[in-house]
């Protein structure tokens, strides 16, 4: 939290008297214009009801009962129907695309409305960010790795700062990428690399040169790592968002990869042309509720268009450009095979072949995920893109 940056304020009766403090949200919401003082004496049932009616509650308890609290909220948001068929089984959807169109604009606005709810338990902070609450964790490392240094008062929500714990934590012991036989360390904010199997076609598929590559939205670096450890001489990596831009630089330099692995900012692709151009976009055409979602969402393809759209012109003569791809989107309905293939085509581009491989990720065999139809019938693949 720059000294500089420009925050807004909340503002709160408490003791007779008007208070205010900084806001902080990292989904960037405004602060809420309804807010109540609570404590240890608040029951669950009654934090739900206001919650869910848009107010929010200052924590003035043990922080242990507000984490606990919490828990309560979610279990209340959680709360499902349970619709039975005449044999007294669970209903369940048909898999049609169309419904499962429909399953997937539900469970989005479930999950932007159950964060919004339980976003609105709210903490104090001290300046350097500290809690000022009874059995409160020091959570003043894990707050200026994201934020900075706090020079001020202010007030974020509870589920929010436990997200920033979560995330310092996996900072701290990295994902093991077996391909790589090395950690990665995602910073907060940037795509963790625990889906492997993407990692894994990178790692199998045949190199057409090992001079120089392109490695474009490179995150926290593991696909730079990984060409780099393959043999290729030269590796420039590109992002525009500063988080990933610091967790590739700090990746890289822990693997001790720096002399072959350069990291820049740009947007999409750095000067120049290479015989391999990599790419792992966002895979699911949707808007982000939060900046944290950048990574997982791509509003109207904007990133695969850019990157296809770009590629002939960066590619030396024989080179490839290597597309990591999911179709999770084509069984949800939000984008066909057709279209992706009319967007190479009119990109001059051309298809030399495709590897393909099925997730391994715990919710590809949860039947009680509202989108387990589409996450079954999933691949991800490495498409093996040219110059006309």
């Amino acid at each position: 939290m720059s000294p500089n940056a420009t925050l807004p304020t909340i503002n709160w009766t408490e003791d007779g008297a008007e208070r205010s403090a900084l806001w902080h949200s990292e989904a960037g919401l405004p602060p809420p214009k309804r807010v109540v003082v609570a404590d240890d004496q608040m029951a669950a049932d009654t934090a739900y009801r206001l919650a869910s009616e848009g107010t929010a509650l200052l924590w003035r308890g043990d922080f242990q009962n507000a984490r606990q609290l919490l828990q309560a909220m979610a279990r209340r948001v959680d709360r499902k129907p349970q619709r039975k068929t005449r044999e007294g089984a669970k209903a369940k959807a048909p898999a049609g695309q169309a419904s499962l169109t429909e399953a997937f604009h539900k469970h989005r606005l479930a999950q932007s409305q159950r964060a919004r709810t339980l976003g609105m338990l709210l903490l104090p902070f001290e300046a350097g960010h500290v809690v000022p609450l009874r059995r409160a964790p020091d959570v003043h490392e894990a707050c200026e790795q994201v934020h900075g240094p706090a020079e001020a008062p202010y007030v974020a929500s509870m589920r929010e700062l436990l997200g920033l714990i979560g995330a310092y934590e996996w900072r701290k012991k990295g994902v093991e990428i077996p391909v790589l036989g090395e950690r990665i360390h995602p910073w907060y904010g940037v795509f963790s690399p625990v889906r492997g199997e993407y990692i894994e076609l990178v790692a199998k598929e045949a190199l057409p040169s090992t001079a120089l590559a392109f490695d474009i939205g490179t995150g926290t670096g593991v696909l730079a790592a990984l060409l780099a450890q393959r043999g290729v001489k030269r590796v420039v990596g590109t992002d525009q968002d500063a988080r990933a831009l610091g967790c590739a630089r700090e990746n890289i330099a822990r693997l001790g990869l720096d002399g072959q692995v350069e990291i820049i900012e740009a947007d999409m692709f750095p000067a120049g042309r290479a015989p391999l151009i990599v790419c792992n976009p966002p895979w699911v055409p949707a808007r982000p509720s939060s900046p944290i979602e950048h990574a997982v969402f791509d509003p109207e393809s904007r990133m695969l268009h850019a990157f296809l759209n770009g590629l002939a012109a960066h590619l030396e003569p024989g080179g490839q450009g290597w597309l990591i791809l999911s179709d999770f989107a084509e069984h949800l309905g939000l984008r066909s095979r057709e279209a992706l293939l009319g967007w190479i085509d009119a990109a001059g581009l051309k298809v030399l072949g495709r590897s393909d491989i099925r997730p391994r990720h715990p919710k590809s065999t949860d039947a009680e995920d509202p989108l387990f139809a589409a996450r079954k019938a999933e691949v991800t693949s490495l498409w093996r893109l040219a110059a006309k």
